[in-house]
């Protein structure tokens, strides 16, 4: 499927909630290149298991950016992100998409995915992205890393477990979650806190979102939104 194969209706939906996220109406065009590859792949390697184009605008896309804000300082230093357990590129590729100075690496195990993450990135000219086929506990990349994101993929402690080696001293864990995970807070490893939440609004879906950031203990704190329980 190519772009112009898409249904007219999803430019625009695109468009609006691309200003609604405070991002460039422009981004529409790659964001849908992406797209057109995504629904052409899906049909045959079962990437996602949404179907719909209009729907993967919202859960897909949309539901992507709505973090772009909280990497909005690594981007401007040319800093390093790492999407652990990425899958079909969600949402490292829209980030890389987004922020074209964003370091990306996009960490998948899954071969069927990291091979269309491939061709996503050769198709789409994302200099700033690159694939790690790797499971996320051995990828040897230690300290590698201003931030790492994961979106639905585990608990805040297991994604700490896997992938906390990657962060540099300084580095923090923005995850991606729906409601506010209060027990998986509570449970968070020694050495690390949480240091702010974000509820996140995403255009298209009346679905509760929240952007958490983790950073070690002590560490350079930049935290952002509600603190951590107990914390001034």
């Amino acid at each position: 499927m190519k772009p112009h194969d898409l249904p007219p209706s999803l430019r625009p939906r695109l468009e609006d909630g691309l200003a609604t996220l405070a991002l460039e109406r422009d981004l529409a065009a790659p964001l849908l290149d992406y797209l057109a590859l995504l629904v052409r792949w899906n049909a045959t390697y079962n990437l996602t298991a949404v179907r719909d184009p209009a729907e993967m605008v919202d859960k897909h896309l949309l539901d992507s950016l709505a973090m772009h804000p909280y990497v909005d300082a690594p981007a401007t230093r040319g800093g390093s992100l790492a999407d652990l357990g990425t899958g079909a590129g969600l949402p490292g590729i829209p980030l890389a998409i987004a922020k074209p100075t964003l370091q990306v690496t996009l960490v998948e195990s899954n071969g069927k995915k990291a091979r269309f993450m491939r061709e996503a990135i050769r198709k789409l000219g994302l200099r700033n992205a690159r694939v790690a086929e790797s499971r996320i506990e051995q990828l040897d990349e230690p300290g590698g890393y201003d931030a790492i994101t994961a979106r639905a993929l585990a608990t805040l402690p297991l994604i700490l477990q896997l992938g906390g080696h990657l962060l540099g001293p300084d580095g923090v864990l923005l995850a991606m979650k729906g409601a506010y995970p209060e027990d998986e807070i509570a449970a968070l490893p020694e050495g690390w806190e949480l240091r702010g939440s974000q509820p996140l609004q995403v255009p298209g879906l009346d679905a509760e979102r929240h952007l958490l950031e983790i950073g070690r203990s002590g560490a350079r704190q930049e935290g952002f939104g509600k603190p951590a329980p107990g914390r001034a």
